[in-house]
């Protein structure tokens, strides 16, 4: 189960719900009196792709229900969906009387606002060859972020207000933070009437609050109070109807809910999570979280601030898991040296059953993004092989996000080369302090880690083998036919170090790919293969029938069993030579 995209409005919270076997995500309504009740209804084909992503998908105004499809906006009046538009729309917030929403185009986005009565004909507020996100209404006031084609949101994106009458067109827009060298994001209204954004101008993301005349910090602190926007609709924190603020505050792989007042002192609150989504949800006088822990799995919760201790109310049920007791050790977070110059941080994650002294085969894995960053949660993948005997270690290699704004850039123009030794140095590392089996570690990679994964068994590699799933092959060829959110990552990532070539590989190669790959084009993944053939270098590709970037079936067990197969087929083959 996964929970995304928690929103509260009229007395309710609602929430998206992945499912297993479910290929749609389902929309889910809770209130105190019914609990969960689904009300995804038939008609909606797929979600948002705005921005690749989506994010802010649906929005409640009154007892209507508006959804963003693939290529339509849906009003779903008595549980029936109407397109009312057709088009790529994201971030859909109420407004007075109308929606608003980003529109993205082939080449440009606009920000909209859509009537909610009569025939609800999108309006124009704004266009640009670049980005919009967060439109969000004010006292007479919309806010929105906007960011150009040649930034990504989380390097350089700006801020912007303008006078707002609903129905109407926008006054002139006025910049508030944000440029080149600042991300503004997640703009929010509180009930004082000022508006509060988070800015990484200090050089991390931190709560930032405009009266109309000037900007204040709001609890500075060397931490980060966001996440890497790489969809649209996040609520990295929330104001409470008394004025306090809640945050989601991340350090590297750990995440807590601290508590700000007027006079700027953080409060922790304690929870029973280490990894919070950035979708918090002000619910009455409390706040909704989804929150999970390596023996807690991801859960909607309510957290209740009524008495003189928060109080955790569980909303969603808890699936059953293997409890972590004795047998199931706790990751071991790492700090690695790599050369002289910087420090990494890695979780470890020992096999089930594991005794002080252990030595086992070892699995490192890159994540995706590269701006994504290691999660203390339950994960599937981790407990397939742990289970089996497996330790696996999460690398937050440079360009990570937690790390504060110079670390997260630090991957510029050395995509392929430092994110590459940071992962063989936390191989090197684990096989002399003994804990990895020498000649069997191996690394794994999706999406631009897969990239780097098939880097890491180029040329000298303590790695014995490499799994690379939805892999980015050809750096050049994703700049320039990628979706276009994803263009001015791929130039500024890129070190020059060119596509994944057969001859460089020395060592053998599992690629996992969906057919239909939105981001990383399938014809790279096949061209690699044929060239692996030709070259004699002993590799697998799996391709997997309509699936996406981002499908499900690039996680579900038969891919794991393929990868597991592919471990031991090589540690065979080492053992028979």
């Amino acid at each position: 189960m996964g929970y995304d995209q928690l929103r509260s409005t009229g007395g309710a919270l609602y929430w998206l719900e992945s499912r297993p076997g479910v290929d749609a995500e389902v929309l889910v309504r809770w209130r105190p009196d019914t609990g969960p009740v689904d009300l995804t209804p038939p008609g909606p084909t797929g979600i948002s792709a705005v921005h690749t992503h989506g994010g802010g998908n649906y929005a409640v105004l009154g007892d209507e229900l508006w959804f963003a499809g693939r290529d339509a906006l849906y009003r779903i009046p008595d549980g029936q969906a109407v397109a009312v538009a057709t088009g790529s729309f994201a971030d859909l917030t109420p407004g007075a009387g109308e929606l608003l929403g980003v529109c993205e185009s082939d080449d440009a986005d606009a920000l909209v606002a859509v009537p909610t009565t009569g025939a609800a004909q999108p309006r124009t507020l704004a266009e640009s060859s670049g980005f919009f996100g967060a439109p969000r209404p004010g006292p007479g006031l919309l806010a929105w972020c906007w960011w150009s084609k040649r930034d990504m949101p989380w390097d350089g994106c700006e801020l912007w207000v303008a006078a707002y009458d609903p129905g109407d067109l926008i006054g002139h827009p006025v910049k508030l933070a944000g440029g080149p060298d600042e991300s503004a994001i997640e703009p929010r209204w509180g009930p004082d009437g000022a508006l509060y954004f988070l800015s990484d101008r200090s050089g991390w993301w931190n709560l930032y609050r405009w009266d109309g005349t000037s900007v204040v910090a709001v609890a500075p602190m060397a931490a980060e109070v966001a996440a890497a926007p790489g969809e649209l609709g996040y609520a990295s924190y929330e104001i409470l109807p008394d004025g306090r603020v809640v945050m989601v505050v991340q350090d590297g792989p750990q995440y807590r809910l601290v508590m700000t007042g007027p006079d700027g002192a953080v409060q922790d609150v304690q929870l029973p999570y280490t990894s919070i989504k950035p979708y918090l949800a002000v619910h009455g006088d409390g706040v909704a979280v989804i929150g999970a822990a390596p023996d807690v799995p991801q859960q909607v919760a309510l957290v209740h601030f009524d008495g003189p201790v928060p109080q955790v109310e569980a909303l969603t049920p808890v699936p059953p898991v293997p409890p972590a007791g004795p047998d199931v050790p706790r990751p071991v977070p790492l700090r690695v040296p790599v050369g002289n110059d910087r420090v990494v941080t890695a979780l470890l994650h020992p096999p089930v059953g594991a005794a002080p002294g252990w030595q086992a085969p070892v699995i490192v894995r890159v994540h995706p993004g590269p701006t994504a960053g290691c999660q203390l949660r339950p994960d599937a993948s981790t407990r397939f092989f742990t289970a089996r005997g497996y330790a696996v270690v999460d690398v937050d290699h440079t360009g990570s996000t937690g790390y504060g704004r110079a670390f997260r850039q630090a991957l510029h123009g050395r995509w392929g080369v430092d994110d590459v030794d940071d992962c063989r140095a936390v191989a090197g590392y684990l096989v002399d302090a003994g804990a990895a089996v020498p000649g069997q570690v191996f690394v794994r990679g999706t999406g631009v880690g897969g990239y780097t994964a098939l880097r890491a068994v180029a040329g000298d590699t303590p790695f014995a083998a490499a799994t690379a799933v939805s892999a980015i092959v050809d750096p050049d060829r994703w700049a320039a036919a990628a979706p276009r959110f994803h263009r001015a990552h791929a130039v500024r990532l890129d070190s020059g170090s060119g596509r994944v070539r057969a001859a460089d590989i020395r060592q053998p190669v599992l690629l996992v790919h969906g057919s239909v790959d939105e981001v990383a084009a399938v014809d790279d993944v096949r061209r690699l293969a044929a060239e692996l053939d030709r070259q004699a270098v002993r590799h697998e590709l799996v391709l997997l029938d309509g699936v996406g970037h981002r499908g499900a079936a690039l996680s579900a067990e038969a891919v794991l069993a393929a990868e597991w197969a592919h471990y031991r087929s090589v540690v065979d083959v080492a053992g028979k030579g």
